[in-house]
């Protein structure tokens, strides 16, 4: 009993009593970093870089832009920036031939693309929906245009309108001499022709925004609707597309801006001449043409932007409004 009440008292002495830590008895406090010092500067140039490369192309760029749509600078040297005020902008308005008919066509741009390939990748959505056969070929086959540059796209549809080795011209029967069809040079036909191009790349995309609605829907409402006696029409009228309204929206502002930004293939047909004049174009042809008026093309770059945040500022606000309310 003895050497057991001295083994007790010996472990007991060897515990250190309870009390602050002194420097041979520190207590770990607080999470270990999981971060060494390489990776934070790794994350921070990760970050940073981008970060900066976004700002310097795309918030001072536009700050720039909005302060030289008063000045006139022909891009020779800063000391020849000279403050017009408005004057640009009433030029623009009242002086330029070309600026009404760029409005006229990229309104043009959006109707086409609203009425035409919307309602077609609806269209294709809703029949890959129903998990037919193939359905990832076909996904893909009808969303490559999205993936290739409109660059490309635009000389491949050159290929295609060409007067007198082109596939239309050839099925038609309209390439020999005295029957050719000159779908890029006519200016009561190259618009239209380009707008076919980006109808068959528009497609695509709105296929893919729809095809993700729908993949949202509750299957229970298709259900429901099947056991009210709905045919297929009907469930989709009036179950369906009313759950798609989010979807209708992105699909709304999408095209507004696909029409306002439209540049690439424009500029591949014939650089926005002879009918197929464009914002986008007018203003690259006034900063980087052969007489760069880098202060007139800003002012245009201006209207464009304006009319852009005229579209995107309600959205954004309905959306912060309906994540609010969630």
């Amino acid at each position: 009993m003895s050497s057991d009440t001295n083994t007790k008292s010996s472990e007991a002495a060897e515990v250190p009593p309870p009390g602050p830590a002194t420097a041979n008895n520190r207590v770990p406090r607080g999470h270990k970093r999981l971060l060494t010092r390489r990776d934070r500067i790794t994350l921070s140039f990760m970050a940073g870089v981008p970060t900066v490369l976004h700002v310097a192309l795309v918030w001072v760029t536009a700050l720039a832009s909005i302060g030289l749509a008063f000045t006139s600078w022909d891009g020779i040297g800063f000391g020849s920036i000279k403050w017009v005020g408005l004057d640009n902008f009433k030029q623009l308005f009242s002086d330029n031939p070309q600026f009404w008919p760029a409005v006229e066509h990229n309104i043009i741009w959006f109707v086409v693309l609203i009425l035409i390939p919307t309602p077609f990748g609806l269209f294709l959505a809703v029949q890959l929906d129903k998990n037919i056969r193939f359905s990832r070929v076909y996904q893909t086959a009808f969303f490559l245009p999205v993936v290739v540059s409109l660059a490309v796209t635009g000389f491949v549809w050159q290929l295609v309108y060409n007067p007198d080795t082109g596939l239309i011209n050839s099925l038609i029967g309209a390439n020999k001499p005295g029957h050719y069809i000159d779908w890029i040079g006519d200016p009561k036909l190259n618009l239209w022709a380009v707008l076919i191009a980006a109808s068959w790349r528009h497609t695509g995309y709105m296929m893919i925004l729809y095809l993700a609605g729908l993949k949202g829907v509750d299957p229970s409402l298709r259900e429901a609707s099947s056991l009210d006696g709905a045919n297929e029409w009907q469930t989709f009228k009036n179950v369906i597309f009313p759950t798609l309204r989010p979807t209708n929206t992105v699909v709304l502002v999408v095209t507004i801006i696909e029409a306002l930004r439209a540049f690439d293939l424009v500029f591949v047909f014939n650089k926005g001449a002879q009918g197929t004049e464009l914002l986008s174009i007018l203003i690259t042809n006034n900063i980087i043409g052969e007489s760069s008026r880098i202060g007139y093309g800003s002012a245009i770059a201006v209207v464009l932007l304006v009319i852009s945040l005229a579209v995107i500022i309600p959205y954004l606000i309905a959306t912060f409004r309906k994540e609010r309310r969630a």
